[in-house]
């Protein structure tokens, strides 16, 4: 390019985000925090201070023992019945709608800030599906993402698929033709595309024949968390206890728990009576004593990250500890690769399956394929790598940036529609 563009694109992910712009001889991506292009879709609301932070710092905050609420995996309000709903924070309602709108408002003003000027247009990410099998709720969440961008002040909003943005990214790097399978597994979702690229095609503004097929399943990063934390962490607190009559304890605590968006939800006032009246009634006391623990000093979002943490640290060793000692003095807790493994397993499947019928409806064959390209941070999860990579053997396997390719290829289709 011998210009700036006049467009940004934007990726916000469930678990990061990040905001692209092609400009000559400049990184595309822009600097959200601390001189990194990743921004964590973290918000946190101080009480204590009352104030509002944003990314690494929201997390910090949390961790640092400020009392007051932390929200993660926001895009995972899209396309669910929260949308239209609301929470309390600082004794005020807080529409989740504005809350979306707080956290996209940040990253357009830190990328303005960054760039030296002003968008107007973007071009966002959105997966293949934000709700799997239900056209009418998937087009209400781009909807309403396109209603929260307009709020934020972007005057020109469109979309396009994060593994094609993926493609584009990769496709730069290219110096032959080849048919590529993007595997795009993010927080929230796995996608799907598979795409002719090339050089010469590099170059041309109707792609549409070069898109051979796309396919996405609602299970991400965030899923692999809650199956780990269900199926490795959540026993400690009394997840498959006993009451006295033989009945299990009640469940729906422990799923709160371990799903990044609903943490908030294990804290108010009638499920701490639940609570209590389940305590006289279990004989897992011990474990619920942590569990109560947990709720009252209201550290569900410090045991997430504990679980996120071993599912990244098992995605390279064999072994992880986890320090649970706000649960209990020198409690620890070891998990290994083939617990995760395990807890997981019907997550694989499901997204292997994906993939197999993605090849399928598209009338490929396994050997015509000749890579894989690898973005978004749980597509380094080993077991679901090789499970996809099962599915087309005689493909290469190359790894991008697993948190920037996305908004970097968003960043060239913007160029392409906005000039």
């Amino acid at each position: 390019m011998h210009q700036p563009a006049r467009a940004c694109g934007i990726d916000f992910g469930t678990s990061n985000s990040t905001a692209g712009w092609l400009r000559p001889d400049a990184p595309t991506l822009l600097a959200l925090e601390d001189g990194k292009p990743t921004l964590p879709s973290a918000v946190f609301f101080n009480a204590d201070e009352e104030t509002t932070a944003f990314g690494r710092a929201a997390l910090a905050e949390y961790l640092d023992g400020y009392e007051g609420r932390l929200m993660r995996a926001l895009k995972s309000l899209l396309g669910s019945s929260l949308i239209d709903g609301q929470t309390e924070v600082h004794g005020r309602a807080l529409r989740f709608r504005d809350l979306l709108a707080s956290f996209i408002g940040e990253i357009k003003q830190r990328a303005e800030a960054q760039a030296g000027r002003s968008f107007d247009q973007a071009v966002f990410g959105r997966p293949v599906h934000f709700v799997d099998d239900d056209a009418a709720a998937d087009r209400k969440a781009q909807d309403t993402l396109e209603e929260i961008a307009h709020q934020v002040g972007f005057r020109d909003v469109s979309f396009q698929f994060e593994p094609i943005g993926a493609a584009l990214h990769y496709e730069r790097s290219l110096t032959r033709e080849e048919l590529v399978l993007i595997a795009d597994i993010g927080g929230g979702t796995a996608d799907f595309s598979l795409v002719r690229l090339s050089p010469d095609r590099a170059g041309s503004d109707d792609r549409r024949e070069d898109l051979l097929g796309n396919a996405g399943i609602h299970i991400g990063g965030t899923d692999f968390d809650r199956a780990l934390s269900l199926e490795c962490v959540m026993p400690l607190l009394g997840y498959r206890g006993r009451m006295k009559s033989g009945a299990e304890i009640p469940s729906s605590i422990f799923f709160q728990l371990a799903t990044w968006h609903t943490i908030n939800f294990a804290y108010t006032r009638q499920v701490w009576a639940d609570l209590q009246h389940i305590y006289r009634d279990a004989t897992a006391r011990e474990e619920l004593d942590r569990l109560s623990r947990l709720v009252s000093r209201r550290e569900g979002h410090w045991l997430a990250l504990q679980v996120e943490q071993a599912k990244i640290d098992l995605s390279t060793a064999e072994l992880a500890t986890l320090q649970l000692d706000r649960l209990a003095p020198g409690l620890t807790h070891t998990i290994s690769r083939e617990d995760f493994t395990r807890a997981t397993r019907s997550l694989v499947d499901r997204v292997g399956a994906c993939v197999g019928t993605l090849l399928d409806d598209a009338g490929l064959r396994r050997n015509q394929i000749d890579s894989i390209y690898f973005t978004g941070g749980a597509s380094g999860v080993p077991q679901l790598r090789a499970r996809i990579a099962a599915e087309l053997p005689a493909a290469r396997a190359v790894e991008g940036d697993l948190y920037g390719s996305i908004g970097a290829g968003l960043a060239v289709e913007a160029a392409r529609r906005y000039g």
